[in-house]
């Protein structure tokens, strides 16, 4: 099964994605997003570096996704994912305008039909003031400039995305992250697990146990 997590910054895709691996015996594609060398302009002027920054990730996606997912399904094993490329073109919808953002499209579009899709798409959502005290406790340099206003139109922009739309190619669990803690509580960890494999109708993981002469 290929199950894509997605949420806003800073909710926890890429540390629920690793704390999953082991109990789903799974293999997990993390985004790479660091490399965009737009990234640090873009959260300090978005207006002018909306375009690169968005295309960049566009592509960067596709490569990855592309390259990487077909031979990870055919390993057998489960597959984490902590984005998708479909969220791209939400990310479009906010930063770019006009010609840019039907450029966006025109461009989206002929690479998404050589996209797999997930099995399983679990959107996390969290309160703006929440994810706020998240992205200031992990403190990436690239982050601090990131304005509340920002978060706070992505955040109703996903809500919009994940919970109002119905059109989605994959299924999608919501899962309300505000009093969870996944890192620090095994119970939020195993809530969670539980309703990824009900969604699935996956039983619950069994390591195989050594055999005793």
């Amino acid at each position: 099964m290929y199950i894509a997590i997605e949420g806003v910054i800073g909710v926890g895709k890429t540390t629920l994605a690793r704390l999953l691996q082991p109990s789903f015996d799974a293999n997990v594609l993390l985004e790479v997003f660091e490399e965009n060398p737009f990234l640090s302009d873009f959260y300090a002027d978005r207006q002018r570096y909306a375009f690169q920054t968005q295309i960049f990730f566009l592509l960067s996606r596709y490569r990855q996704q592309s390259a990487a997912v077909p031979g990870l399904l055919e390993s057998g094993k489960h597959l984490f994912s902590d984005y998708t490329f479909e969220k791209d073109s939400l990310f479009a919808r906010i930063n770019l305008v006009g010609d840019e953002l039907q450029m966006y499209y025109k461009v989206h579009e002929a690479l998404g039909e050589k996209i797999i899709c997930p099995d399983l798409l679990v959107y996390l959502r969290a309160d703006t003031d929440v994810l706020m005290a998240r992205i200031a406790q992990r403190d990436r340099p690239y982050e601090r400039q990131m304005e509340r206003s920002y978060i706070d139109e992505l955040n109703l922009a996903y809500d919009a995305f994940y919970i109002e739309e119905k059109s989605h190619p994959s299924p999608v669990l919501t899962i309300d992250t505000n009093s969870l803690d996944f890192v620090n509580r095994v119970e939020d960890l195993q809530k969670v697990d539980l309703r990824i494999r009900q969604a699935l109708q996956l039983a619950p993981y069994q390591p195989q146990l050594p055999l005793v002469d």
